[in-house]
């Protein structure tokens, strides 16, 4: 059965590798369904929880560039179940990834929660819209009260995506994760508190010799 994601990513010098380091045969045979070309679900949950992700294009030369992109949670939108996109805010306006992408339209995203130790990585072609190309798309994207300048929408069209193993992912979180996980202590402990207060001030002076 075909592996959509690895279908993408093989090359001959990497099934090379594989036969080299024994297993291509798994490989070749494969078992399973690993075909996704549709987010479902657990995919479109994932992405709009992320605050950030990782975005690799290939430079007209042939070099790889891998980029943060942030913003307020969900900033990534899905506009279907085979489509994503995102307002492109100003930065440090070297503009590698546009340039790049102007050439070469494909990209990779790794989309990461540390938390979780999960970690979502997808194929996708890239078009680049001006801010007013497409009044809707722009406005579902946008995020008003984000103190940043989107310069570019960016739309991507799925080709394929698959979900990585937790292993080698260290857990982080972030002040807000800590702070939601430590809110039922500080309750606890405000309560307590409360209750001692209570105690101490109904408790009759302690007479002195």
């Amino acid at each position: 059965m075909a592996y959509g994601f690895l279908d993408i990513a093989t090359t001959p010098s990497i099934q090379a590798v594989q036969a080299r380091m024994g297993v291509d045969q798994f490989w070749r045979d494969f078992k399973g369904h690993r075909e996704f070309d549709r987010f479902g679900e657990r995919e479109l949950a994932h992405i709009a929880e992320r605050e950030s992700f990782y975005m690799a294009t290939v430079s007209e030369t042939g070099w790889p560039y891998v980029q943060h992109r942030g913003g307020p949670r969900g900033f990534l939108k899905a506009v279907d179940d085979r489509t994503l996109a995102f307002a492109d805010y100003r930065g440090n306006r070297q503009y590698i990834s546009t340039g790049n992408l102007a050439a070469n339209g494909r990209a990779c995203l790794f989309l990461m929660d540390y938390a979780r130790r999960a970690r979502l990585k997808i194929y996708a072609h890239v078009d680049i819209l001006a801010i007013d190309e497409d009044p809707g798309l722009t406005e579902r994207v946008s995020t008003p009260a984000y103190q940043a300048h989107p310069e570019r929408i960016f739309r991507l069209r799925l080709a394929s995506f698959d979900w990585n193993c937790s292993q080698h992912i260290t857990p982080r979180f972030t002040e807000q994760e800590i702070s939601e996980a430590v809110r039922p202590l500080q309750e606890r402990l405000a309560q307590l508190e409360a209750e001692n207060a209570e105690l101490r001030a109904g408790r009759p002076e302690t007479s002195r010799s």
